[in-house]
């Protein structure tokens, strides 16, 4: 008789911890999913609005075309302080060379060298945008990557409360990104889906490079090329 009271306490116990576990998990989630919806509600319907009239303090590059840094290095030398990342470039000491010609700063440029799309792009530069504090980027890339780029742009960068100004650079020759409507689609969607889950995932890049420390010497050694649009006289 000890022994069956004994068993049914135990059972009684285990429910009741079972209970405590699954009401703890559903605070959990229901607490992450508050915190997400307000999250993004504050950075689309407040913070957004107020940095759309903000002026430009930053410039992201999106990597497709070496004119496209060549422009950025002549915006660098108009204004040093301006921060610039480059997402998936051109070689760096080729994009190092395009800046020493042009006599632009590199103290403020970055470039991340972890996208292998234009989804990408967005995906590990915006926690970078973010977590520096930007508030309204200055996008540059080309015609022959929109409307994809501006969109994708507007939405995830849109999602952590960062304004978007898209400069478009002309392309000569093969364009670098070939859009299509199948392409466009698919991005759109996993952007609007990752932008709720951007609200509490910051995947980092380990692959971010400061332009300044990109060693000319060691390149030369290896051997490089660059894109013959950048005229870089090695």
């Amino acid at each position: 008789m000890t022994k069956l009271k004994l068993d049914l306490k135990s059972r009684l116990v285990k429910k009741k911890r079972k209970r405590t576990f699954n009401r703890l998990l559903t605070l959990i989630f229901f607490a992450a999913v508050g915190f997400i919806v307000s999250s993004l509600v504050y950075n689309v319907g407040v913070r957004l609005p107020l940095n759309s009239h903000q002026p430009v303090d930053g410039i992201l590059v999106l990597g497709g075309s070496i004119r496209r840094e060549i422009y950025a290095a002549q915006l660098a030398s108009q204004d040093p302080d301006i921060p610039i990342i480059i997402s998936q470039g051109s070689k760096a000491p080729c994009v190092k060379l395009i800046f020493e010609r042009e006599q632009a700063s590199m103290e403020q440029v970055l470039l991340e060298q972890c996208a292998h799309s234009t989804f990408d792009n967005f995906f590990f530069c915006v926690p970078l945008l973010h977590q520096r504090g930007f508030n309204k980027v200055k996008l540059i890339t080309s015609p022959s990557h929109l409307p994809r780029a501006k969109w994708l742009a507007q939405i995830q960068l849109g999602a952590k409360g960062i304004a978007v100004e898209v400069d478009t650079v002309k392309e000569i020759g093969v364009p670098g990104n070939n859009e299509s409507s199948l392409k466009t689609f698919l991005d759109v969607t996993r952007s609007l889906i990752w932008a709720v889950f951007s609200q509490i995932i910051q995947p980092p890049c380990l692959n971010v490079t400061p332009l300044r420390e990109v060693n000319l010497s060691d390149w030369y050694a290896q051997g490089f090329d660059c894109e013959r649009q950048g005229g870089i006289a090695r």
